[in-house]
């Protein structure tokens, strides 16, 4: 097991050139290959800088690079255009459609008694460590590769603590089962226990599958990046990653934890938060800010989201339905709730995303969206905002990320919650 390039630092700004010799410098290492498969997220990770490192592999392998599957997860497929946008040159017909309901084979499970053991006794089913048939099919089923390239950022995240590693090939190529059951496993163990963390009872599962399962994958080498902000507001790569075991994504979390996490002196009474449009079309995406917020939060705070471009709560119809169904009720309304409808207990991540996206009545979450009804936003229990007043009074061209002043009024702005986490002191405990 190998740690094939591993360089970054909170002041390191990698340039496009560096990036690129960075990752040439890596796969020189593993010599030759002749049929490559490329895991890069998909387009709600536009910031991740995957998509450049995509289009470097490709520069590299050639025609050896056979195929691009994003890993969608539950995530609509990309379109055209957000291929364009991301991807740049990589041609478009090298790219696969990940569907997590149909094109699944189970490599093996987690035991109970796992499950039982890193949920504190809270969960006891087993958990199927599931991919898409592409990563283990062979060359007359269109798979047959020789290496698996997964592509990513490490950053804080909800339902693992940081995003990547194996999640990518796990959740992000997984199917209906596993993605489920993980997201479960993350809410009922609890959001604001593992946010941050590298090592969580989901993190713990997923390596379980990777030492007992792994063997019946080609190898997989991981590309992670660190990503954030500069002082001049621009993205910087701040970190590149790069190994075939946990080292690698462990070294990442350690620097995203310097540079992604602000641990704060003071509460925050009202935030601001802005969804990109190119990004967030969803609340299943859009409640980053909420889930990245909320440990900065002031009990009965005010978290105002402006989101020009939401249009639905869940991207697949079914969870899409649950959650207008039930909305954002809290943590013991979902739990019986799961109890009782066989709907809701099938599609546990719903069940985990209505968790993550509650306040528990702790402070108040008011959606400003583009394109939903204050019916449909009161619905699932947020409070409403128009978007136009709002935009006008909290002008995203004008704030700067971080504490600002409008009207007399301190408020504390974020204008994407995809690349960080935000926590009081006070309330973030080890």
């Amino acid at each position: 097991m190998s740690l094939y390039f591993a360089a970054g630092s909170p002041t390191t700004e990698f340039t496009p050139a560096e990036t690129k010799a960075a990752l040439a410098s890596a796969l020189d290492k593993l010599g030759a290959r002749k049929k490559v498969l490329a895991v890069p997220p998909d387009f709600t990770r536009l910031h991740s800088m995957a998509g450049k490192l995509t289009e470097y592999a490709w520069n590299y392998y050639g025609d050896a690079l056979a195929d691009v599957l994003p890993a969608l997860g539950t995530h609509k497929a990309m379109t055209d255009h957000e291929i364009q946008t991301m991807f740049g040159p990589v041609p478009r017909d090298l790219f696969r459609v990940h569907d997590w309901r149909n094109d699944i084979v189970t490599l093996g499970e987690v035991p109970s008694e796992f499950m039982q053991e890193v949920s504190e006794g809270k969960l006891d089913y087993s958990w199927p460590a599931q991919v898409n048939k592409l990563l283990v099919g062979s060359s007359k089923t269109g798979g047959g590769h020789d290496l698996i390239l997964s592509i990513g950022q490490v950053v804080p995240h909800e339902v693992i603590g940081f995003a990547n590693y194996n999640k990518n090939i796990f959740v992000g190529t997984g199917g209906v089962m596993g993605i489920h059951r993980s997201h479960f496993l993350g809410a009922v163990y609890g959001m604001e226990r593992m946010m941050g963390r590298a090592d969580t009872p989901v993190r713990r599962v997923l390596n379980y599958a990777s030492e007992h399962f792994g063997h019946l994958l080609p190898q997989i080498v991981y590309v992670q990046t660190v990503v954030s902000k500069n002082a001049a507001g621009k993205l910087a790569l701040n970190g590149l990653f790069i190994g075939d075991d946990a080292e690698c994504f462990e070294r990442a979390a350690e620097l995203s934890l310097k540079v992604n996490f602000l641990m704060m002196d003071r509460e925050i009474k009202k935030a601001v938060v802005f969804l990109d449009p190119q990004e967030f079309k969803s609340t299943w995406l859009g409640n980053k800010s909420v889930y990245r917020t909320r440990m900065a939060l002031a009990d009965n705070a005010e978290l105002i989201v402006l989101a020009p471009a939401v249009h639905e709560f869940g991207e697949d119809p079914t969870i899409d339905t649950l959650i207008r169904k039930y909305g954002y009720c809290g943590t013991p309304a979902t739990l019986e709730a799961v109890k009782n409808d066989a709907a809701l207990a099938g599609n546990l991540s719903a069940a985990a995303h209505l968790i993550h996206g509650s306040s528990e009545g702790r402070f108040n979450i008011r959606y400003c969206p583009g394109h939903l009804t204050r019916e449909e936003i009161e619905g699932a229990h947020f409070e409403y905002g128009d978007l136009a007043e709002y935009m006008a009074k909290y002008d995203p061209a004008k704030l700067v990320d971080g504490w600002n002043t409008v009207d007399g009024e301190e408020i504390f702005y974020i204008s994407n919650p995809g690349l960080g986490l935000w926590a009081y002191e006070g309330r973030f405990k080890d």
